[in-house]
């Protein structure tokens, strides 16, 4: 539905190079990455709203590179909302279609549909500086779909929502999706957001992708070492991956050596979530990688709480507060630390001048 062809896009110092997507038709589509990463550079650049310095966009296999926002049929809710003071919540959600010579007629009957989905009714009579940044978000979002476009392009919408509402927002975007079945980018720093509602994510770092697939593939199987910090994995390694003496693949850092499937040889490396390593006072079954090590430090994170138990090489735990007490955890002490080989993830070490996207 969405191509993005080797397009780069200069502003100023910042550069988006090269970069290759294919969004499918209606899908929802995460782009992820930290601030300053160019996720919305990239967005505004889908929308027309960047001047391309190479490469193309193609929108329903019509090429929209030199269109401006007006002629891509693109729905765009902005992450400061861009809501008019001056005008009431029903006119701020026409503001789009009053652009595209609509009779009154059809403009009211796309804005009472608009209000209808995303339950609106309620905030009528509001002024448009009366509302909270939740709702404001939400009349944005109206706004971009009474346009009925072909793709909706969704900057940070939930960035002002409270912590204590977000969760149900999601749930409303999710659900608006699986109405609407419209093709949607959704652009976020946020990993459980993004694990909530994209069908698949892209990773974007320093105006490069950095990888793309389904959110077990990016947060279980990241392909470089940028996107695996960048993810949270903690436990990063390099090493060498050789055939074991059951012919089975090992991977050895420091000493250390534990099984792990992969099909790759030679200088690699690997990484390990920590919600994957389990802790415990005794060896584990013998079809898992057990070592034994000391734990070096504790850190209390509220519900969870992180061990570095030092084997060598270091690896960073995470295990719940009940289970921590169970087993009466403590610095100084000696462990073992179990996982299984389908949980280490080798890959090859990339530059990210060299990276590319995974299909």
């Amino acid at each position: 539905m969405l191509e993005i062809k080797d397009l780069c896009v200069q502003m100023g110092a910042f550069s988006l190079r090269n970069v290759n997507l294919d969004v499918k038709d209606g899908e929802y589509f995460v782009l992820l990455g930290p601030t300053g990463a160019g996720k919305s550079v990239l967005l505004e650049s889908v929308a027309g709203l960047n001047a391309v310095t190479s490469g193309q966009v193609w929108i329903n296999g019509n090429d929209v590179t030199s269109l401006n926002l007006e002629k891509r049929s693109i729905g765009f809710a902005y992450q400061d909302y861009t809501l008019y003071r001056h005008l009431s919540v029903r006119d701020n959600i026409s503001f789009g279609l009053m652009w595209k010579d609509r009779k009154q007629r059809d403009i009211d009957k796309a804005v009472d549909q608009a209000i209808e989905l995303l339950g609106l009714h309620n905030l009528l009579e509001k002024k448009s500086p009366s509302l909270s940044g939740g709702e404001s978000q939400k009349i944005a979002l109206a706004r971009a779909i009474a346009i009925k476009p072909d793709l909706l392009l969704l900057d940070e919408p939930l960035s002002a929502v409270d912590s204590e509402t977000k969760e149900d927002y999601e749930r409303e975007l999710k659900e608006l999706h699986n109405r609407l079945r419209l093709t949607t980018i959704h652009v976020t720093h946020n990993f459980e957001e993004a694990v909530a509602l994209g069908d698949r994510i892209a990773v974007i770092m320093k105006g490069q992708i950095l990888q793309v697939g389904t959110p077990q593939e990016i947060f279980r199987h990241p392909q470089s070492e940028l996107a695996a910090r960048f993810l949270m994995t903690r436990n990063i390694f390099q090493g060498e991956v050789s055939t074991g003496a059951d012919e089975q693949p090992v991977f050895s850092v420091e000493g250390t050596e534990m099984s792990v499937i992969t099909d790759l040889r030679g200088g690699l490396q690997a990484s390990l979530r920590p919600e994957d390593i389990f802790i415990s006072r005794q060896l584990l079954s013998s079809g898992l990688n057990n070592l034994q090590g000391t734990v070096t430090r504790i850190v209390d994170r509220g519900s969870v709480i992180y061990a570095t138990v030092k084997v060598p090489p270091e690896f960073i735990c995470l295990t719940h507060r009940r289970s921590l007490k169970e087993i009466d955890l403590k610095e100084g002490e000696q462990v073992y630390i179990s996982f299984q080989a389908s949980d280490v993830n080798v890959f090859e070490k990339e530059s990210l001048g060299n990276a590319s996207p995974s299909p």
